[in-house]
């Protein structure tokens, strides 16, 4: 087992730039301590959290190192989310690594096989934990062989914001201000249909770049939305690709529509900007826009969960977790600790929701303080139907590929069917690279 470790462990380090090899001393907490707090039991701390989400993450901490009764502080250090992984990878390589960190969901397909992450099965336990106090469909992306890898805090996923004062001109919203929206494709175009009349040609029906993965996310929840082959990516097995099916192309079909039937303007860059500016009737992001629409005083809009275009509800996301990266020589004094603050964080999901994303803790979200927030109890409910995206090593690598054909299709350079072809085939070669290097 150890020899596996170490394989995977090589694998992976082989991928990061030697530039990067050295973590720089500035990532380090300061060691130099008050005589207060000298007797506490430090815990550093890895996030790549900035803007609102930052803030809200940094008061949390703060009532958490006032008032535990533990005798322990924590030592938050944000890392820039462009390299963060990077830079978490390589500090758990040369055994630099923080005694928790942030972990996206998405990452663990590939920190789980190559050993980056603790087993939390038994050490949650002893901290206190307890599985079923979580949203069983988020805590799901965090387990793999049945060992538990993260403390999950949130899901993030798409959901969809709306102009008031839009819909209201074109007869879209009811009287307790909600879009009176029809499920299905048919359902959906005409809705767009009637914004489209109703609006300046400047302002566009949906906001959503042609660039980026923002298209891969939308289409990817409405493939989801679907009972035969839903999200299908590969085969039982995951030996090969299966995503070239009729249930992918029929949505993919409906996405290039919102775009080549106009109800997508051409060329928008920033979508939350534009419908920051209001110059678009809805918008399909993730939660996290909210906190940025709330701070506009002009801006009229209201959110929620996205179209059921198939067969039942869908909407893909992600989850900020809590994980311990691996230590040859794991401290457990440290590790309890740590997921202690983590639990209690994850507890107080309410006022983590202040950044717009859903507690992973059903209490939670079912707090007079989380009830009382604006907007984030009218999409609460989509944590239910969260689709993340397959658990496999390369998935990252595959969608960034993938990506780059959608944006082929979105200017005119292809066809859906083309773009399906070739995803399939940046798959299977994904998939072969990932045998070929995979330790035995």
């Amino acid at each position: 087992m150890r020899g596996k470790l170490r394989a995977r462990i090589s694998t992976i380090f082989l991928l990061i730039p030697f530039c990067l090899l050295t973590i720089s001393c500035s990532s380090q907490p300061d060691t130099q301590v008050d005589d207060a707090a000298s007797n506490k039991l430090r815990i550093t701390f890895w996030s790549p959290f900035s803007g609102g989400d930052g803030q809200f993450m940094a008061e949390l901490i703060q009532q958490y190192n006032n008032e535990n009764k533990d005798h322990v502080k924590i030592d938050q250090i944000n890392n820039n989310s462009g390299d963060y992984y990077t830079k978490l990878s390589t500090a758990i390589v040369t055994e630099e690594a923080p005694d928790i960190a942030i972990v996206h969901s998405a990452k663990y397909s590939q920190y789980a096989p190559a050993g980056f992450l603790t087993d939390l099965n038994t050490l949650a336990s002893e901290a206190g934990v307890n599985w079923q106090d979580f949203n069983q469909t988020i805590l799901k992306s965090t387990v793999a062989d049945e060992k538990h890898y993260g403390i999950p805090l949130d899901t993030h996923l798409e959901v969809m914001y709306y102009n008031k004062a839009w819909l209201k001109q074109a007869g879209l919203l009811d009287e307790k201000e909600k879009p009176v929206l029809m499920n299905g494709e048919d359902g959906f175009l005409q809705f767009l249909q009637k914004i489209k009349q109703s609006v300046p040609a400047t302002v566009t029906p949906l906001a959503e770049p042609n660039v980026r993965i923002d298209s891969f996310w939308l289409w990817y929840s409405f493939y989801s939305q679907m009972n035969v082959d839903g999200g299908r990516f590969y085969t039982d097995d995951e030996k090969k690709a299966a995503i070239e099916n009729a249930s992918a192309l029929q949505s993919l079909n409906f996405v290039n529509s919102l775009y080549s039937q106009g109800f997508i303007i051409p060329n928008i860059n920033d979508s939350v900007q534009t419908f920051s500016k209001g110059n678009a009737a809805l918008l399909i992001t993730g939660v996290w826009a909210t906190g940025t629409f709330e701070k506009i005083p002009d801006l009229n809009f209201g959110v929620t969960k996205i179209p059921q275009i198939y067969d039942h509800p869908a909407a893909w996301g992600d989850s900020h977790t809590f994980s311990l990266p691996y230590h040859e020589k794991p401290d457990k004094k440290k590790q309890i600790a740590a997921l202690k603050f983590a639990n209690w964080v994850a507890a107080h999901g309410a006022s983590w929701a202040k950044a717009g994303h859903i507690p992973a803790v059903k209490q939670a979200v079912q707090s007079p303080e989380f009830q009382s927030l604006k907007y984030r109890p009218d999409y609460a409910s989509s944590a239910d139907d969260v689709k993340y995206f397959p658990n496999h090593p390369r998935q990252g690598k595959m969608n960034e590929e993938i990506v780059r054909e959608f944006e082929k299709m979105m200017v005119g350079q292809s066809t859906p069917q083309e773009v399906l072809r070739n995803a399939q085939r940046i798959i299977n070669t994904n998939i072969q690279i990932q045998q070929n290097t995979a330790p035995d």
